[in-house]
């Protein structure tokens, strides 16, 4: 291992750390679908107040339904909107999770992820599919989705509460994920906080495991 970092516990994420995130193409098959007059909703949809309310667990997957209906004035089926919301999703890629079972002898793991149980179910389905796996039970130690915690990042409530629930400190830590405004908010607070700014990052992170 190239960098053996001392710490109790390693956080990943998810987009964009574990799963593959592709955001044109979510956008690209919404504008597909809806008038050109609602194309520049596409892009701010993930700063509606509804979505934040949704990664928090704040409103139910069916509200959550109504109100992408509402925001794109469409009348899409249930399966429709949860087709379109998780074609933000890629693969799952093999070597990921390799390494993170590699790193398991050695420290102990953990999610944490701002996300929904849309979202959530797909990525099951899509373990099980493409891995034959059923959830990351058998990889992590510890999972913190946002909608079941009531919060989401960059919050620091969030990551206190894990640290609290973890019965660990800041400092025994390293947190890894794609957004430089969840890296800060974990770094205020005393995390060693890790970008993914590409594919390779947390592999030239750990080197050779």
């Amino acid at each position: 291992m190239k960098k053996a970092p001392d710490a109790d516990f390693l956080i990943f994420d998810l987009g964009n750390v574990i799963v593959d995130l592709d955001y044109g193409r979510a956008f690209e098959l919404i504008k597909s679908l809806v008038p050109a007059s609602e194309h520049s909703k596409v892009e701010d949809f993930y700063l509606t107040d509804f979505h934040k309310a949704y990664e928090k667990g704040e409103i139910d997957s069916p509200t959550f339904r109504d109100e992408v209906r509402a925001y794109f004035g469409q009348s899409w089926e249930g399966p429709e909107v949860d087709r379109l919301w998780n074609s933000i999703l890629g693969p799952i890629p093999k070597k990921r999770l390799e390494l993170v079972e590699k790193l398991k002898a050695d420290y102990q793991l953990a999610v944490l992820s701002n996300t929904n149980a849309i979202h959530i179910d797909a990525v099951y389905q899509m373990l099980k599919e493409q891995h034959g796996m059923d959830g990351f039970q058998p990889l992590f130690d510890r999972i913190f989705y946002s909608h079941e915690m009531g919060l989401a990042k960059p919050s620091v409530e969030i990551y206190e509460k894990m640290l609290a629930e973890l019965g660990t400190t800041a400092d025994r830590v390293v947190f890894f994920d794609d957004l430089e405004a969840n890296v800060r908010g974990a770094a205020s607070i005393g995390i060693h906080a890790v970008q993914v700014t590409g594919p390779n990052v947390i592999f030239e992170f750990f080197g050779h495991v």
